[in-house]
């Protein structure tokens, strides 16, 4: 059996999307990625919760009511659709009172999530949301970095020097001005990987163009784009971008831009809930 993916404290472990039509958002999702679901949560409850699932992984989720909302009210466009990031914690109370401590609030004290952990929903100083997770059956995304998987969450804030402090003092996390954007890392993260699921982390990014610490990064902080929201933002991997922002439209959903790197082409896109994110095809 396949060893199982585990994240440290600190780092972002899974992702969801609250939609207000889950089959709706199922079905675009699973036109897009390739992704099938299970069901979570049992019949007779308000809510549905699914598990995405790529080649049998975990990859992700999405939530919503039992009875899809109304047109306008998150189910045809609204502004309930989005995508959220975790972060792993080991002791849900204990990282709320970091996050107290260090200046943000709490939306929703931990929360027993049935049997895959417990979550918490918090805001960072400036006032954005990002959820905890302490795992026990689910212990978060089980593939990434391939097509149709999550590939990083990105701190978009237009106060950088705030948020990197709240951060630091909530997660243990450490940043690195590398030109272009600043890399989030938590130290030690890749020896964690090269001792469990990714045993060649370090030789594979020990190049001259990788950034020095590159294999504990977890996401990035960047600035918050013109005519867009300070938020988190959840990135997914493309095998290549033009197809993916084509079925992006055929699917319902819209291209906001696209934009190159000498790394990636990528495409901000909302699906047809609503839900910002991104697709990202890596050129190397």
């Amino acid at each position: 059996m396949t060893e199982q993916r585990t994240y440290p404290e600190g780092v972002t472990s899974w992702v969801d999307s609250e939609q207000g039509d889950v089959d709706a958002a199922a079905d675009f999702y699973s036109g897009l990625f390739g992704w099938t679901f299970d069901e979570a949560t049992p019949p007779g409850v308000p809510f549905r919760y699914l598990i995405a699932r790529l080649d049998g992984q975990d990859v992700g989720g999405l939530g919503g009511p039992a009875t899809p909302a109304a047109e306008g009210a998150g189910g045809g466009g609204g502004d309930a659709a989005r995508w959220h990031t975790y972060v792993a914690v080991d002791d849900a109370e204990a990282a709320t009172g970091r996050v107290k401590a260090a200046g943000g609030a709490v939306v929703q004290p931990p929360t027993v999530a049935g049997e895959g952990g417990r979550s918490v929903i918090v805001r960072d100083p400036q006032g954005l949301e990002v959820r905890l997770w302490e795992a026990r059956g689910r212990l978060g995304s089980q593939v990434t970095n391939v097509p149709g998987a999550w590939n990083f969450s990105d701190l978009h804030t237009d106060e950088p020097a705030a948020a990197q402090q709240f951060y630091a003092r909530a997660f243990g996390w450490e940043f690195a001005d590398v030109g272009f954007a600043t890399m989030i890392r938590v130290p030690g993260y890749g020896d964690h990987l090269a001792a469990t699921t990714d045993p060649g982390i370090h030789e594979r990014q020990s190049g001259a163009k990788v950034p020095p610490g590159f294999a504990d990064a977890i996401g990035w902080v960047v600035p918050v784009a013109p005519d867009a929201e300070p938020g988190w933002h959840v990135t997914f991997t493309v095998a290549e971008r033009d197809a993916a922002a084509d079925q992006v439209v055929r699917l319902g959903g819209s291209v906001v831009r696209t934009g190159d790197s000498d790394w990636t082409r990528t495409a901000v896109v909302r699906d047809p809930q609503g839900a910002l994110f991104t697709v990202s095809q890596f050129l190397g």
